[in-house]
């Protein structure tokens, strides 16, 4: 039997083990005093990131560091302590009892499977976004969650957001009458914005394990390019939609109540960083949402650009019969009530003609004449975050609440499906050039 053979019974048997341990923990409360435990798988940027965002927190505790690239787990102990358990097998850290939740910040192709096998091992879980790579994937992460009782939730920060939660709130209160349209955007024009992350000098199979990394993705011979930038490629990424679109989709979500499109397509293309990658640098897309009991109707327009001529910058602009709401840094709302009056086209029609509908018309609406009490301001209401605000670190503060009060989140497998659906479906419009119908509802593809 091969050594890595031996390694993947080893820790397969663990993971079991581990499992049938704490299954009777899953909907156990941890004390306010007690520390909660938390591992990292996938030790990139994001992920990072994201580890750095939860130690942020009260009472919380990194233990171990899991990611393919040895550079990255002698950066790990560099950061957090020489104390990490490190290694290359993301299942040797889900296999530890003493591990309360994980952050996934892995390539999307692994999220699925991680997500699946951590929440089946007793452990909660924090996933970046999007939940997956291929939509087909999305059920079987719903049911881990269903099935074992532990908390997850997807990596959209906005979700957990006060200037989203204003947004939700005007919008709910009718501050812009009824909704019609959505139009968001995320535009940059920077290499690193694009993707072009640096790939380290001493990158060699040596110290990075190339098998472990393609996982299910097809093989090929060692090409370090396609791990520090996978984003630019299908087989381990999903393009603008799954990194940014997804985004869009879970903040609009949030503050509409909405569920899902019933009809995607998209188009763009790769205008610029034509640097190997497989994904367009330009995308937009067009979305249909049908009438519920919580919003009409309404069309959604996305877009993402990396080659904008400017700086990066996103936002929505929410537009109703009664005003436009602004959402980015801030909430932006400016009102513009409908006319009271109708007014009229008549001047094609014959005088008299003209003469009796002006009788009817002012009996209807009677000259009024003007006075100060008329006049009405025309500002612009704004409402800003505290100087300094990270949506991020709430984003965190509310998963390890939920770790430490079983408390359920928002932003839980089925929020981000269906946030990561319709981003998904429009790299399928795009690649197959064709409108792709969605059930919102159910959260599967209709033919």
């Amino acid at each position: 039997m091969s050594s890595s053979r031996r390694h993947f019974l080893k820790s397969t048997a663990a993971i079991g083990i581990a499992a049938q341990s704490l299954a009777a923990q899953s909907g156990k409360k941890i004390s306010p005093n007690d520390k909660i435990r938390v591992a990292l798988i996938g030790a990139g940027g994001q992920g990072s990131g994201d580890a750095d965002s939860s130690l942020a927190q009260a009472g919380v505790e990194l233990i171990a560091v899991s990611d393919i690239y040895d550079g990255r787990l002698a950066r790990a102990k560099e950061r957090w302590g020489s104390h990490l358990f490190t290694t290359r097998d993301y299942r040797e850290v889900i296999a530890r009892p003493d591990i309360d939740a994980i952050i996934v910040g892995t390539p999307d192709h692994w999220h699925a499977q991680i997500c699946v096998d951590a929440m089946k091992a007793g452990k909660d879980v924090y996933c970046e976004k999007p939940m997956v790579q291929k939509v087909e994937d999305g059920q079987r992460v719903i049911d881990a969650q269903k099935s074992s009782g532990r908390i997850m939730q997807v990596g959209s920060q906005r979700v957990s957001s006060i200037v989203y939660q204003k947004a939700k709130d005007l919008f709910r209160q009718g501050a812009i009458g009824q909704l019609n349209m959505v139009e968001a955007w995320w535009d940059r024009n920077s290499a690193i914005g694009a993707w072009q992350y640096s790939i380290p000098p001493d990158a060699s199979p040596d110290n990075i394990d190339w098998d472990r990394f393609l996982g299910t993705a097809p093989k090929r011979p060692f090409e370090p390019i396609r791990l520090f930038r996978w984003r630019n490629y299908r087989d381990y990424g999903t393009g603008v939609a799954g990194d940014l679109f997804v985004h869009l989709f879970s903040g609009m979500h949030f503050i509409t109540g909405a569920i899902g499109p019933s009809r995607v397509f998209a188009t763009g293309g790769l205008r610029f960083w034509k640097d190997g990658r497989d994904v367009p640098d330009v995308m937009l897309g067009l979305y249909e949402y049908q009438a519920t009991d919580q919003h009409p109707a309404f069309n959604l327009a996305l877009r993402v650009n990396f080659v904008s001529g400017a700086g990066e910058s996103s936002g929505f602009r929410f537009v109703g019969s009664e005003g436009i709401m602004n959402v980015g840094n801030g909430v932006t709302l400016a009102k513009t009530p409908r006319e009271a009056e109708p007014g009229y086209t008549i001047d094609t029609f014959p005088k008299a003609v003209q003469e009796q509908y002006l009788k009817q018309y002012h009996e209807k609406y009677p000259v009024l004449r003007p006075n100060a009490d008329a006049i009405r301001p025309q500002a612009e209401e704004r409402y800003m975050p505290p100087r300094g605000y990270n949506d991020h670190l709430d984003h965190h503060r509310v998963f390890i609440q939920a770790v430490r009060t079983r408390t359920p989140v928002i932003e839980d497998p089925t929020f981000g499906l269906r946030a990561a659906g319709p981003a998904l479906l429009s790299n399928m419009s795009y690649f197959e050039q064709r409108a792709c119908n969605w059930d919102p509802q159910s959260m599967k593809l209709k033919s």
